[in-house]
């Protein structure tokens, strides 16, 4: 177990600023591909809510995506 003296926490951490970050260059580039990437940041918090939910109502954890009804049956067995 850390002492206080050895604990830290996001306040100790230093952000960048801009003045640190070089140049950045966005491309965005046309494709058939389903979307993902710009635009979708809170789609990947959506998996991890609804596993938990689930374990939190039958105490199974679903730790594949996508979470299908197979895989969902078989987790619960």
């Amino acid at each position: 177990m850390r002492t206080p003296e050895q604990q830290s926490n996001f306040y100790d951490y230093t952000v960048m600023r801009m003045s640190d970050v070089g140049d950045i260059y966005v491309e965005l580039i046309a494709s058939d591909e389903h979307p993902s990437g710009v635009g979708q940041m809170p789609v990947t918090v959506v998996a991890p809510a609804i596993g938990n939910a689930v374990a939190r109502l039958t105490g199974v954890r679903l730790r594949e995506t996508p979470m299908t009804t197979e895989r969902v049956k078989k987790a619960l067995g």
